[in-house]
């Protein structure tokens, strides 16, 4: 849906969220890898919300760079949703307005778009999205004409027997036309015990002035769930795994445990891909086709080549290309470019290197600040001496060169073309190329030893 120039929305992400017990703004715990008020940002602006107006109160600072770009107004005070909205009252234009939450992360976009369908099409002053709970103990409830329109919100404090038993809820989202909106926000007072400001109050004020508030009711009421407390978090985050993962297998990705897969929604994962149980798929990761991923990896960040095999491996932030293999047991740490046709084998670690095409490194090898060429074999127990203690310097590999077993290379130091490193080898200077490098004390046997020494068992 292309944004409408007269929509606005409204997100209210000033809240401490005390039963969080962090010290991170509520609004800024992550779902899969985006936090709580960048999912309400990203459905407002798939439904089509051309301006995002954020109320930022406690740890705003943190809010507004993890947003940047959009229109922001701080309460300092929090004194109820009637006040956060009045401090947004002077970006309030003339058309219709969206005020949202940020702490509920689970509305669709779909939502957001009939809602506002609905709201044009009954010809509302305002209209609040609204839910039905078996038990709807602690939500406002919604009070309504014979004629359906909504005429009050009652909180749970207020509510008298019968009351009580209605089961439609007010989510604490709304669409109002934005002239009434800033003309009524001066109507409202903070004359309750609580001594706030409540926007729900804004709905009773329309009521008696005979403006008409609809109530559009949503089937998943699940939506509408806010995030309180880190039980809440985890709940909202296995929904939403679960609609990621369901939405990669119907578009042809092999997923063989779903409940046992994390993915953020910022992965992209071509037709035919295969994730095998235990893996972390996060950060901005594209994967390409028939790649096979896992079991047990975690991949963030990262782009994957087509024809892929990663196995109980970590990779951050590197690239590898098509038809390689990593694994089992490797950690690629950030800055790596690893070609076509590579070997990455058990227990390697490498980090900030390229690596050529064809070459391989099949096991127990360090790899720090390297250039590998093409059709480079490393041996086992190979380790780049990178770091001198003060800064860290580059290790050259050239193509077609072989680098025997327990060989140290220190770098800065180039092994040529088609050169060869003995095993066991600490390589100090250039190797030319085609040379062969030979860095080792002469071995000697010393005759009866064992025996004078009395060790002979």
């Amino acid at each position: 849906m292309n944004s409408i120039s007269n929509l606005q929305g409204v997100i209210l992400a000033a809240g401490e969220g005390k039963r969080m017990y962090s010290k991170k703004p509520k609004v800024l715990h992550e779902i899969c890898g985006i936090t709580m008020v960048e999912h309400v940002c990203n459905a407002a602006r798939l439904a089509g919300v051309s301006e995002i107006i954020v109320v930022t109160g406690h740890g705003g600072d943190e809010v507004r760079k993890k947003l940047q770009g959009l229109k922001f107004v701080n309460q300092e005070k929090q004194l109820g949703t009637g006040h956060a909205v009045m401090q947004a009252e002077e970006f309030i234009k003339d058309g219709t307005v969206f005020l949202l939450c940020g702490d509920t992360p689970l509305l669709q976009a779909e939502t957001l778009k009939n809602m506002y369908k609905f709201h044009i099409a009954e010809r509302n002053q305002a209209t609040v999205l609204t839910a039905k709970f078996e038990n709807p103990y602690g939500y406002g409830r919604i009070i309504r004409d014979s004629d359906g329109n909504i005429i009050n919100i009652v909180e749970e404090r207020d509510t008298n027997s019968n009351q009580k038993e209605i089961s439609e809820i007010n989510s604490g989202i709304y669409l109002f036309e934005g002239v009434l909106l800033k003309k009524f926000l001066k109507l409202l007072n903070n004359d309750n015990d609580q001594g706030e400001y409540y926007i729900t109050e804004i709905i009773k004020i329309f009521s008696n002035k005979d403006l008409k508030v609809g109530g559009f009711l949503i089937d998943n009421s699940r939506e509408v769930m806010g995030v309180n407390n880190r039980l809440q978090l985890s709940q909202a985050e296995a929904f939403t795994r679960q609609k990621i993962n369901e939405s990669h297998m119907l578009k042809g990705v092999t997923i063989v445990d779903p409940i046992n897969t994390y993915i953020d929604h910022t992965v992209q994962l071509e037709n035919d891909v295969t994730i095998l149980p235990g893996c972390i798929i996060s950060g901005h990761t594209s994967i390409k086709e028939d790649s096979v991923i896992g079991p047990n990896t975690h991949i963030i960040s990262s782009q994957i080549g087509k024809n892929v095999k990663i196995k109980n491996s970590v990779v951050v932030e590197s690239k590898i290309d098509d038809g390689t293999c990593i694994g089992p047991y490797a950690n690629l740490r950030p800055g790596n470019v690893i070609g076509k046709n590579v070997k990455i084998g058990d227990f390697v670690e490498m980090k900030n290197s390229i690596f050529g095409d064809n070459s391989k490194a099949s096991h127990l090898t360090y790899i720090g600040d390297g250039d590998v060429g093409e059709n480079v074999n490393i041996g086992c127990g190979v380790v780049f001496v990178n770091y001198d203690g003060k800064e860290k310097h580059r290790t050259v590999l050239e193509d077609n060169c072989f680098i025997g077993c327990n060989t140290n290379l220190i770098a800065p130091v180039t092994v040529g073309k088609n050169s060869y490193v003995a095993a066991g080898t600490t390589v100090t200077k250039d190797v030319p190329d085609t040379d062969l490098a030979v860095g080792r004390a002469k071995q000697e046997n010393i005759a009866g030893w064992v025996k004078r020494k009395g060790l002979l068992k």
